[in-house]
């Protein structure tokens, strides 16, 4: 089914080009004034409306079109309306992202810049109006065990997760620090038919060594100073379930004996115990470390290694999961601030380019940790890039034209001359197109419109 577009334009030359421009992908209304658009969008319900603000009974003024934006958003504040303008209305379509609007197009409009802003809005619409449901349907591709993802390389994941949970083999997950190896695992044991045994993780990297084999194999009373009554260790209480040792790679060379032999015997010895304690236990292991070049430098055993290594789940990165980094970002926008108490809470258009660009070297741990603290930070009913420390986000590989570093003059004039330089190169780049240049600069359209009309830089003359 084709997505509902509304299109409110008094002009009826500019609004059935723009209907014929997009027919072919949306089913298309039209409205060229306040009560027959309304009735429309009552009867259809569209995610995203294109409207102009000059509108009948006052075609020279704004107020019409703001108010029918007021209007709009009182009846479904989820809805996209994307303002089109003309160049002297630049400054009224601002005010109206000020009041919710989702973007402005200048006209002439450029059919292809408004494509890429009408993909982005439908999504984005789609987004909210499933997490103000509650919850993804349990069947929905881009939800599983609490991971979610849309691209091709995630769904691979899922369907792993899927057949791998059906056995009993043991499991290796491989990724960087922050791409969810313990949730990983987590959907793994919770999808097997051990579900209803404990699920213990262990952190090998984070228990001293002299401790370590106590830790995973418990130890007797009184088998050394301060141990006061017997402890079963972590894999005697995964019996039944499923033993989670993360970042395995830390784990000593003493205790990768140890753990390979209870895999082969599947039991084991308490610290200062003379009795052998069956367990029956899956074990799923997860690094970030190369273990291959462990093997080689002597740090990881091989024989390890090819007993735990039976199914390998390598996790992307998030800079390889681009179709997923606003939906995460939107997700846990919505969880933080109903934990916080900030139900409603946006981000500000900025945002969304800057979240796109950066390159989340911490995954999404990372991510996690700026949207908590943008959320606990924010005023209002917007996140900023500030609020996210995302504010000096750099632009694009590729930007090699250096700007002049001959400036005079006081800071404020420095500042807008080096701004303006690099617009300009940028706008070079990319003949004038400003979706593309705005990406590039890690900011968004409104505000690129807003920066080049304060420093006096043209569209049609960009250098």
């Amino acid at each position: 089914m084709k997505p509902k577009l509304l299109i409110v334009e008094d002009d009826e030359e500019i609004r059935s080009q723009m209907k014929w421009a997009l027919l072919k992908d949306h089913e298309v209304g039209l409205a060229g004034e306040r009560a027959s658009a309304l009735t429309w969008f009552r009867e259809h319900r569209p995610s995203v409306v294109l409207l102009d603000l000059g509108l009948p009974p006052h075609p020279g003024e704004t107020t019409e079109g703001m108010a029918i934006l007021s209007a709009l958003l009182a009846e479904d504040r989820l809805t996209k309306v994307i303002i089109i303008s003309g160049q002297g209305e630049r400054a009224n379509a601002l005010e109206a992202i000020g009041r919710g609007a989702y973007d402005f197009l200048g006209k002439p409009v450029v059919m292809d810049d408004l494509r890429v802003i009408l993909k982005r809005a439908y999504f984005l619409a789609q987004l909210e109006r499933e997490q103000l449901a509650g919850a993804v349907a349990p069947d929905d591709s881009t939800s599983f065990e609490g991971m979610l993802g849309s691209g091709t390389v995630m769904r691979g994941v899922f369907e792993s997760i899927r057949k791998v949970a059906s056995t009993d083999a043991p499991v290796l997950i491989l990724g960087e620090s922050g791409t969810g190896k313990e949730l990983a695992a987590r959907a793994i044991h919770h999808r097997s038919a051990r579900k209803k045994g404990p699920f213990v993780a262990i952190n090998c990297g984070a228990i001293p060594e002299n401790l370590i084999e106590s830790e995973l194999f418990g130890h007797e009373k009184g088998s050394f100073t301060g141990a006061h009554a017997t402890r079963p260790g972590r894999i005697e209480s995964a019996q039944g379930g499923t033993l989670f040792l993360d970042e395995l790679g830390e784990l000593p060379l003493p205790m990768q004996v140890k753990l390979l032999r209870f895999l082969q015997q599947r039991e084991i010895e308490r610290v200062g115990g003379r009795v052998a304690i069956p367990v029956d236990t899956r074990v799923i292991a997860a690094t970030n470390s190369d273990l291959k070049q462990d093997m080689t430098d002597g740090k990881f055993r091989e024989d390890l290694f090819y007993r735990l290594a039976v199914v390998v789940l390598r996790l992307p990165p998030l800079r390889e999961r681009a179709g997923d980094v606003l939906l995460l970002a939107e997700a846990l926008l919505k969880r933080f601030a109903e934990h916080y108490g900030k139900a409603g809470l946006k981000y500000d258009p900025t945002c969304l380019a800057r979240i796109e660009r950066h390159p989340w070297p911490g995954n999404v741990r990372e991510m996690e940790n700026r949207i908590r603290r943008a959320v606990i930070m924010a005023e209002g009913k917007r996140v900023t890039p500030p609020d996210l420390e995302l504010e000096d986000a750099p632009v694009a590989a590729g930007a090699t034209a250096p700007v002049s570093a001959a400036l005079g003059g006081n800071l404020k004039e420095a500042r807008e001359q080096v701004e303006r330089e690099l617009i300009q190169q940028v706008l070079r780049r990319h003949g004038g197109k400003i979706t593309s240049a705005a990406l590039e600069l890690g900011i968004s359209r409104p505000t690129l419109y807003e920066l080049m009309e304060k420093l006096g830089i043209s569209r049609q003359s960009p250098g």
